[in-house]
């Protein structure tokens, strides 16, 4: 198959943008569409100069009381006034298809705000007709809740509201009651939703917690936790149940396979699902005959895996051999729940491998804003702490490191904002800049540039075939395969340099190193140095 061959989402790649943190152009230290829109360029201007990505995601700017920061939904349909409004999305959405970006947004359909119309309603009385809207229940005989269920905020999934005497399920924040989608009526409303954005010209949706729209019609009590981690919360009620009758439910791929034929019939738009679980059970999203969503989002190397070449080839390998032929892989390092990825991976250097890795797999990779500069995790006083999850949990469970302001230039703010930013920005943001980094050929902004390019221009990279080679423990080697070319890449995940035998290649000349400067011919036996990456062009495959 030619590229062309290939849909748009499985060729490119996909830059997450918290728009909170992205640019703020209305000096109210919060991003918004505009900062957005002012910022396109950067992320693609049609030349290597800019990033050269393929598509934005932009979490949500939906109107909300913003209890987890616009996850909390209170109008569907609309832009909340922080971020702008309508007019500046449709003016996003064709300013950056003038740039070649696809706008993916994301859709929450497990929950809305306490204050969404619908909510209202709900619970005005038992008998109102949007009262099953909602999952209400009675308490226990003894007065309790109905069921186990732990919010994922801590505390219980339940909150009583006397005025109607039930309990309603929230599984994250009081403020987040959590729809019914066994309801009909909530089915096609949620269903409008897509349809009003689509009409604007979306081009996707990243889907929240998507496994957990239905549950189990009993409500049932899940079953203890037997591996309970170490540090556990005396709040943390989710962590001591396994979610079996909360997630995962058989009958969400029903809905699941409806909403692709709704995305279908607009043209060629993507579905996205923030999803986890066994292998076995996550692989079932794609749907039988890939009638499902087109990209669960596969969190693995992010959640589930050590940093060592040996697991990451597992769990890469494990993946690849468990998708039917219909699937397309992806791969996600970071976003806004996870902390920064150079913190994670302890530091720059594996920060550039990791870029590397996430580059030049097969499948779609997403990446999260500021990534590309190894932004680390941001330093929070106590007293400017934010997210409800930190705040409830423990600020070591904050996600707000993760949400500081985009870093720009080394003017006041990191050029995010000219007025103090709703979070502080980091205190390497006079040298960790788009401006800064521009200007050294080595940072790792420009690898970013340089690998984003590099696959844009590679039909190996983008959809090629992936080939594991053996390596010693401490490097991961592999094949991508294309029938017009090939590509090896080489990775070293230790800190001492390594010799490795590379099967399959006698001679071949270095593309790119993750340390920009390295074009030298190499034969099968490389030199890696500590956490180097390499792309390597076999003889057949270069063009002087």
């Amino acid at each position: 198959m030619t590229r062309s061959s290939y849909k748009w989402w499985q060729r490119g790649v996909i830059y997450q943008i918290y728009p909170r943190s992205f640019q703020d152009s209305s000096g109210n230290g919060i991003g918004d569409l505009n900062g957005i829109i002012q910022r396109l360029d950067y992320l693609n201007d049609g030349t290597p100069n800019s990033l050269g990505v393929d598509a934005i995601w932009i979490s949500p700017f939906y109107p909300s009381p913003m209890a987890d920061f616009g996850y909390d939904v209170s109008d569907y349909c609309d832009v909340h006034p922080l971020f702008g409004s309508l007019a500046h999305f449709d003016h996003l959405v064709q300013a950056a298809h003038q740039r070649g970006i696809k706008v993916i947004i994301d859709y929450v359909p497990n929950h809305t705000s306490d204050q969404h119309p619908w909510f209202i309603e709900s619970s005005s009385s038992r008998d109102n007709p949007k009262r099953d809207w909602y999952i209400w229940r009675n308490g226990r005989t003894d007065g309790g809740p109905p069921n186990n269920w732990g919010s994922f905020f801590g505390g219980p999934a339940w909150t009583y509201h006397a005025p109607t005497g039930q309990y309603y399920l929230h599984q994250f924040l009081k403020e987040q009651p959590e729809l019914n989608w066994r309801n009909p009526e909530v089915r096609a409303a949620m269903f409008d939703v897509l349809r009003f954005w689509l009409a604007r010209g979306v081009d996707g949706f990243r889907m929240d917690v998507i496994g957990l729209i239905l549950k189990h019609p009993e409500l049932r009590d899940n079953p203890p936790n037997p591996h309970l981690p170490p540090d556990l919360l005396p709040n943390d009620l989710a962590a001591r149940t396994l979610m079996v009758h909360n997630l995962d439910q058989d009958d969400v791929h029903e809905i699941l396979r409806k909403m692709r034929q709704l995305l279908d019939s607009y043209g060629d738009c993507v579905a996205i699902g923030e999803l986890w679980g066994p292998l076995d059970r996550w692989v079932r999203y794609y749907g039988a005959q890939g009638e499902g969503l087109h990209l669960p989002f596969n969190f693995r190397l992010m959640d589930e895996v050590a940093w060592t070449a040996e697991s990451i080839r597992a769990s890469v390998d494990e993946m690849e051999a468990a998708l039917p032929p219909f699937a397309w892989p992806n791969y996600v390092l970071g976003n806004h729940d996870r902390i920064r990825l150079a913190t994670r991976f302890g530091g720059q250097a594996q920060a550039c491998l990791a870029a590397m890795l996430l580059l030049t797999l097969r499948g779609t990779p997403t990446l999260y804003y500021g990534d590309e500069l190894g932004l680390e995790n941001g330093v929070i006083p106590p007293e400017k702490l934010q997210d409800p999850q930190g705040l409830n949990l423990g600020a070591a469970r904050s996600r707000d490191v993760a949400r500081t302001p985009m870093q720009w230039d080394a003017s006041s703010y990191a050029g995010f904002s000219s007025v103090e930013p709703w979070l502080p920005v980091s205190a390497d943001y006079e040298t960790r800049n788009v401006a800064a980094q521009t200007a050294v050929p080595t940072s790792i902004l420009n690898l970013y540039r340089r690998l984003i390019w590099l696959r844009r221009s590679s039909d190996a990279l983008a959809i090629g075939a992936y080939q594991p080679v053996d390596a010693p423990r401490s490097c991961f080697l592999y094949w991508r395969s294309a029938p017009s070319e090939r590509r090896l890449i080489a990775l070293n995940f230790s800190d001492r340099v390594q010799q490795v035998q590379a099967p399959g290649l006698s001679n071949g000349r270095i593309l790119l190193s993750t340390h920009l400067d390295r074009t030298d011919r190499v034969t099968a036996v490389l030199s890696l140095r500590p956490w180097e990456g390499l792309i390597i062009a076999p003889e057949e495959g270069i063009h002087d």
